[in-house]
């Protein structure tokens, strides 16, 4: 029997919401078909947006979606997609499958979408193709009150009041697709470009959040900090964030692998890899704490997920792939990594939303389907706001010849109304373990759990929606105190009280 040994009286810090957020780019069926479908579509929608995604990513607990990219952010012109749509300028999108884009999902509809949906603005803005004019402009159309070009422009598109904007990102993998740049420049570019995104209102503050590392490159973080941070006017520098993508590729970039078919070291090197993120955020960190002792500059892992070879007979370009157990496990993983570097990570978006990479959700037409990501998702939504309490697992090393993990791993935290809430990935593919949880100076006075598990490969359908979905969980409270058994390949939600 495993033991996971939780103190109640020691809190290590607060878990942002955004820890579960979103990503959405105009990139194969995510927006259109996904998100939205226009106000005259047959499908249920509300301006445009598809009733039945929207209730479910409510029902989710969404805290915040950014928009639009990626790769697509930096040659995306905001002034392409407002106004009457039938005077909005068509284009091609060189970057994700050389489909038209007609820009009728602009800024004014993305807005409307964070309006429904109930959550947080992050919008990328365009320094790879892009002007400081064009970004200033995007920031004064969207949250400025009074008497100027943009927001007279914005009122003249139907929309009176001004938009809260929540984070705003310079630029986009900039040390690529976003410009193929070296961090110096780039640094230097977001000084500039940084000082043009204002706060109008004062109860509007935005969060700015620079290009960071992709994956291990350690030296573009070390340069952009010291660009950006040190001997900075300000205690924070010239921002608030400081972006990191990593995705979880099984294989190698040139065949990563199916979806759905897949063995047990194909399991155990994909979560291996995941399990690299904490590598990542841990020496990313040590970095920016060089300039940033006080962690001022949030860590924003604002692209992460699984990243397979796309399901046959897609358009390459649009990068959907199916979501199974094993896609849930990484879903979880991360999410315990993220609360528990909670002190720096203050963002994390998996990539993407809809029918894109690691989606919660798919649809085709007028069905949907959510997948089991969505599902851990949901479960950990109980995280949201709470403060991380001081745990730890007991573990053991499994897995294949080449890539070991541990069994078992694990965040707690403690909501507004005392209860704690525990979330519980079993690693292994084969076997259950019983975990006897042990709280320190703390009376248990009831328990409750849910768990979401299933065969590694398992997946939901259109026709088999609830193949995998979450289900009551069996905790047992007798002589040898709070024990729970968990199957293997699973996720577990504990809610004590």
């Amino acid at each position: 029997m495993f033991k996971l040994f939780i103190n109640p009286k020691n809190k290590k810090g607060h878990i942002n919401p955004e820890l579960q957020g979103h990503f959405s780019e105009h990139l194969g069926r995510c927006i259109y078909e996904g998100l939205f479908v226009g106000e005259n579509s047959d499908i249920p929608n509300v301006n445009g947006m598809r009733k039945d995604v929207v209730e479910a990513l409510k029902e989710m607990k969404i805290p915040v979606l950014r928009w639009p990219g990626g790769c697509f952010a930096d040659e995306y012109h905001w002034k392409d997609g407002i106004g009457p749509k039938e005077g909005r300028k068509k284009m091609i999108n060189t970057h994700w499958g050389g489909v038209l884009e007609d820009n009728s999902f602009g800024t004014d509809e993305f807005m409307e979408l964070v309006r429904q949906l109930g959550c947080k603005s992050y919008i990328n803005g365009n320094v790879g193709s892009g002007t400081v004019q064009e970004m200033s402009e995007w920031v004064e159309y969207l949250t400025f009150e009074g008497v100027s070009p943009m927001a007279d422009m914005r009122k003249a598109n139907g929309h009176e009041d001004a938009y809260k904007v929540d984070y705003f990102g310079v630029g986009n993998e900039n040390w690529g697709c976003g410009g193929n740049m070296n961090p110096e420049y780039y640094g230097n570019l977001y000084r500039r470009y940084q000082t043009y995104i204002r706060n109008y209102n004062p109860e509007n503050k935005i969060t700015k959040i620079c290009c960071g590392a992709n994956a291990g490159d350690f030296e573009w973080t070390d340069v952009v900090m010291k660009t950006c941070f040190k001997n900075a006017e300000h205690s924070h520098g010239f921002m608030e964030g400081l972006s990191l993508h990593y995705y979880t590729v099984p294989n190698d970039w040139t065949h990563k692998g199916s979806a759905t078919k897949f063995n047990e070291d194909d399991w155990y090197n994909t979560l291996k890899k995941t399990l690299f993120m904490e590598y990542l955020i841990n020496h990313h960190t040590a970095i920016m704490d060089k300039y940033d002792k006080e962690h001022k500059v949030g860590l924003m892992v604002d692209e992460w997920g699984t990243w397979y070879d796309v399901e046959e007979g897609t358009n390459p370009g649009f990068l959907y792939q199916q979501n199974t157990m094993r896609d849930a496990l990484v879903a979880g993983i991360n999410l315990n990594i993220f609360n528990k570097h909670c002190d720096r990570v203050k963002m994390a978006n998996i990539a993407q939303l809809v029918n894109v990479l690691q989606s919660v959700i798919l649809t085709e037409g007028a069905k949907m389907v959510k997948t089991p990501t969505y599902y851990v998702f949901k479960m950990f939504n109980a995280h949201q706001d709470g403060e991380l309490l001081d745990s730890f697992i007991e573990t053991e090393e499994i897995g294949s010849e080449k890539d070991k993990v541990p069994n078992l791993t694990e965040s707690v935290s403690v909501d507004k109304d005392g209860k704690i809430h525990a979330t519980i990935c079993n690693l292994s593919c084969t076997d259950a373990y019983d975990v006897n949880v042990v709280l320190a100076d703390a009376q248990v006075k009831a328990v409750s759990g849910e768990i979401l598990t299933n065969k590694m490969d398992a997946y939901n359908t259109f026709e088999a929606p609830d193949t995998v979905k979450t289900e009551e969980l069996a905790v047992n409270t007798g002589t040898d105190g709070l024990t729970v058994n968990i199957p293997a390949c699973s996720v577990i939600h504990l809610i004590i009280e």
